[in-house]
């Protein structure tokens, strides 16, 4: 019998793989860059664009560890109430990535301002007969002050290597920014495939991100009152957290259960407030999908 019922399951397991054989199955989806990727890559960027390349993407979390852990033991050490210092250090701990996103911002609204002259620098040199490496070249010599260091060390890597392909991927890196990207791959296309329409290519782009430029800079200036207005009221409170942390019999008062929770019904209400702030003030912005 248990022979039987042992013969009777190997039939069915090959009767099942026959069955499967027969029918051709989905080929498994390329997994995409899950969540702490892509941090890293933006973090990447940000720090490429505010001149720091050479420092790697796990060292803001680092910072932002020792940032808290050093104003965690300085108001302990100064007020003896462990919640209200805990929860200043939990919020200093976001502010170099929130000081890096902000120069990496403004850094490309500067690049933003001077991509269209750019773009004309590289039109003009070829029109005069200049090839692409040499147009790139010239940026780096006559370009905008803004754009000079990168177009320069492509010159260098050119002159080394004689390689355009490569060449332009390591430009994409330095410049770290999405108009450099489709402006890269534009030439790329055009050394590799031919064409004369290359100059209405690049006049066509200078003109769109003109009118880019001046479109977003009218409605930053338009909405930047009311912003840095929310980002006040948001951190008032929590400054005034902080006052009361130097003294201390006002900072043990938050040093009990109650303390606990109004500081995380207020942790809550500050987070959510602030992102649905920034939620309601955004802009469109350009993401790097041609990395």
């Amino acid at each position: 019998m248990i022979q039987g019922a042992l013969l009777g399951l190997l039939m069915g397991v090959g009767l099942v793989a026959i069955w499967r054989s027969c029918w051709e199955t989905a080929e498994p989806r390329a997994a995409g860059p899950g969540r702490l990727s892509t941090w890293s890559d933006r973090i990447r960027d940000d720090l490429v664009q505010v001149g720091l390349g050479s420092v790697p993407p796990v060292a803001v979390p680092a910072l932002s560890a020792g940032a808290a852990l050093v104003v965690l033991a300085t108001l302990w050490s100064i007020s003896s109430a462990l919640v209200p210092s805990f929860a200043i250090a939990v919020g200093t701990a976001a502010l170099p990535v929130l000081v890096l996103r902000s120069a990496a911002r403004r850094r490309r609204i500067e690049l933003r301002e001077v991509w269209p002259e750019a773009v004309d620098h590289i039109n003009s040199a070829v029109r005069a007969g200049m090839s692409l490496p040499e147009a790139l070249v010239q940026v780096g010599e006559r370009g905008p002050e803004a754009l000079r260091p990168p177009f320069v060390e492509f010159a260098r890597d050119y002159q080394a290597s004689g390689d355009f392909g490569s060449c332009l991927d390591r430009l994409k890196v330095r410049l770290a920014d999405p108009v450099g990207d489709r402006i890269v791959e534009a030439l790329r296309i055009t050394r590799d495939v031919g064409g004369t329409d290359l100059g209405v290519l690049l006049r066509t782009l200078s003109s769109f991100l003109r009118e880019d430029a001046r479109t977003r800079a009218e409605l930053e200036a338009r909405q930047s009152w009311t912003v840095n207005a929310a980002r006040l009221a948001l951190a008032a409170p929590w400054i005034v957290l902080v006052l009361m942390s130097t003294r201390p019999q006002a900072a043990q008062a938050y040093d009990s259960r109650e303390g606990i929770l109004l500081i995380l019904i207020g942790g809550a209400v500050s987070l959510v407030a602030y992102r649905v702030m920034l939620q309601i003030a955004r802009l469109p912005q350009d993401e790097r999908v041609l990395r």
